[in-house]
């Protein structure tokens, strides 16, 4: 049995695909973004003892964008995370079995203890873009951490998830992305735990941007 496919139809699906191929269609309108908390994450996962990959979560941070929807490595973004939010899945009785601790929460302890996230002298981590690459629908967005105390560059892989210029219920435009990338902890410092902890932490980012 023989198919004939019309040659504009052929022309058509070509077209499209170099098209998509050019890179993200965004249609929200250039300008300032900040992320919706309401539908916004940030989580980072770790290997633990070589057994498992554990995952945790920041619930209090805020990201800023300055979008150029036509030419995307024109754009920038800064993100302010409050390491004080981490959030872990244990709820149980930590000082059962942890009684010489100074902290209440396996939560706290992340937080503030120096071997970990030390909220308590590093009140804020950081990150600032420098460069956007654009490769068709896939960003690279490369920029400064900074994580108690020191800065270094990290590169994330970002991609536009959805975007509209007016939403249907804010009435402005908005952008999603996710973004993903992977840093080693002992280049910021964190060396105390690598008995039972790995050193690549994976970061995740998924949300939303509402036009300011």
């Amino acid at each position: 049995m023989r198919f004939t496919v019309p040659v504009a139809a052929v022309l058509s699906l070509v077209l499209a695909s170099a098209n998509a191929a050019k890179g993200a269609d965004i249609k929200a309108p250039n300008g300032t973004y900040k992320n919706d908390p309401y539908h916004s994450s940030l989580t980072f996962k770790i290997l633990h003892m070589g057994l498992s990959n554990y995952t945790a979560r920041f619930t209090k941070f805020d990201a800023t964008l300055n979008l150029d929807a036509a030419k995307l490595d024109s754009s920038s973004v800064t993100v302010n995370i409050d390491p004080t939010s981490v959030r872990t899945d244990y709820s149980g009785d930590f000082k059962a079995g942890n009684k010489d601790s100074p902290y209440k929460t396996f939560d706290e302890e992340i937080a503030r203890d120096d071997k970990f996230l030390n909220a308590d002298k590093f009140s804020t981590i950081t990150f600032k873009s420098t460069k956007v690459v654009q490769t068709g629908k896939t960003l690279k967005v490369t920029g400064d951490l900074t994580f108690l105390g020191v800065t270094k560059p990290v590169t994330l892989l970002v991609s536009v998830v959805g975007s509209v210029e007016k939403h249907p219920f804010l009435g402005k435009g908005v952008v999603g992305f996710s973004a993903t990338g992977t840093v080693k902890r002992s280049d910021w410092g964190m060396t105390g735990t690598q008995a039972f902890l790995g050193d690549d932490v994976t970061i995740i980012f998924e949300g939303e941007f509402d036009q300011q």
